[in-house]
């Protein structure tokens, strides 16, 4: 109890309690959990109130790797394409500081090609998260 007399437990939401269903029934289809305890934990979670109480049915469990994001620039394509873009901007840049015209004419040039490498990394992201088996090709 808090000092006001308020409970100071959480009380479990209908998302809290999906989540936790879902991490036991993964837990019993790779095997960790009998069908028995399955059954079981699964009837304590819908009946349970707080979620300190949720936690103690997965203490025992291995907790889910974190989901990793793909690097944008992590594939070799796009690395090179960001090689060719920089080297072409510097050369452009060594162009207009030769030629003395005050006004930066490389700026365009310069984001359109930051816009294509920008383009060819999402679209190399895009392509890495779907399986063959969906029929789309793979980076």
């Amino acid at each position: 109890m808090d000092t006001n007399g308020i409970s100071s437990r959480l009380r479990a939401a209908d998302a809290d309690r999906e989540r936790v269903a879902s991490l036991i029934q993964a837990a019993g289809g790779e095997g960790r959990l009998t069908l028995e305890e399955v059954e079981d934990r699964l009837s304590t979670v819908y009946s349970t109130k707080y979620t300190d109480e949720l936690a103690t049915l997965t203490s025992d469990l291995p907790k889910p790797a974190p989901k990793r994001h793909p690097v944008a620039f992590g594939h070799p394509a796009v690395r090179i394409h960001l090689a060719v873009a920089v080297v072409l901007s510097v050369l452009l840049i060594v162009r207009w500081t030769v030629s003395g015209v005050p006004f930066f004419w490389p700026a365009m040039p310069m984001f359109w090609l930051a816009m294509s490498v920008l383009v060819h990394a999402r679209v190399r992201g895009t392509r890495r998260r779907f399986k063959p088996e969906d029929d789309f090709a793979v980076a």
